[in-house]
């Protein structure tokens, strides 16, 4: 059994969910602002979570100086930190209770599957299901793959407005990958969902991900749907998004080159459109971005 939050309260909950693969970024500074600062976060409770289901990326190096950046910028969690790896056991449930709605299959494919099935036929694979046919074959895995069924999602984003999408336009999705990691798609519809979450606030770059999360939450119990509030991306000058990968203007880089924390969360707002020219902004003072 998945337990659920009581949300009898009227207070939005929302969460920073970063991951420690990398160190925290100008990209992520713009997240924070938008979970603490925006209207939809607006006298609600931020909870603290980091995903590390990426196992095999995630280092307690990261996690650690991901906490410390938080801090020296001036985010302060109501709550947390909280971690994936901490317990396996909510991740488990939802696993047995989607089997037992006969949605789980094993999967043998992998990308080359994909892009042999998309050279041959001269398009992409599009839809539920697999190039595989995994399902009907009863494959034992090694990737675990739920289907979620067809259609589409619709929803009403608070930054980005109407919102529909396919919730399975690339294929059914995984919630367990070859080395038996839990995947980003299933842990963060489960964590949403037993945490209490009702404001997801995220770059527009995990827009695409939010129609499947929004039907594998009502599978797996969820009476009332998320609000959700995509916002726009820190680029880089070729427009390409900044990446932990890449060390892109990480904020321990820029502490180190003395840098103020007002000045970078003033640098992050710029970049993502909430103010036209970079200032000094304090972390207690970003709600005043968003006002009219």
């Amino acid at each position: 059994m998945i337990e659920q939050v009581d949300l009898t309260e009227t207070r939005r909950r929302t969460r920073f969910a970063p991951a420690p693969t990398g160190y925290l970024h100008l990209g992520h500074v713009a997240n924070a602002i938008h979970v603490w600062g925006s209207p939809a976060a607006a006298g609600g409770s931020v909870l603290l979570r980091i995903e590390d289901h990426d196992r095999a990326r995630s280092r307690p190096a990261y996690d650690s100086a991901l906490l410390e950046d938080l801090a020296w910028l001036g985010f302060v969690a109501d709550e947390g930190p909280v971690r994936q790896s901490d317990d396996d056991g909510p991740y488990l449930a939802a696993l047995e209770r989607l089997r037992a709605q006969g949605l789980v299959y094993g999967c043998d494919c992998t990308r080359g599957t994909f892009s042999d099935w998309a050279r041959e036929r001269g398009r992409a694979w599009h839809g539920p299901g697999c190039p595989g046919a995994c399902r009907t074959r009863s494959v034992g895995g090694p990737v675990l793959r739920v289907a979620l069924g067809g259609g589409s999602e619709r929803w009403m984003d608070d930054l980005v407005g109407p919102c529909a999408d396919e919730v399975a336009a690339g294929g059914d999705v995984p919630i367990r990958d070859r080395d038996g990691q839990w995947t980003y798609g299933f842990s963060v519809a489960v964590d949403d969902l037993r945490q209490g979450v009702d404001l997801v606030v995220r770059g527009r770059d995990l827009l695409h991900a939010t129609a499947a999360q929004i039907r594998l939450g009502r599978i797996l119990g969820r009476d009332t749907r998320a609000m959700f509030a995509h916002h726009p991306l820190v680029r880089r000058p070729d427009g390409r998004k900044l990446s932990k990968a890449d060390g892109d203007t990480s904020v321990r880089d820029l502490r180190a080159a003395g840098r103020s924390a007002a000045g970078l969360i003033g640098e992050a707002a710029a970049a993502v459109g909430l103010i036209e020219a970079p200032r000094p902004i304090d972390a207690h003072d970003v709600t005043s971005l968003f006002t009219r």
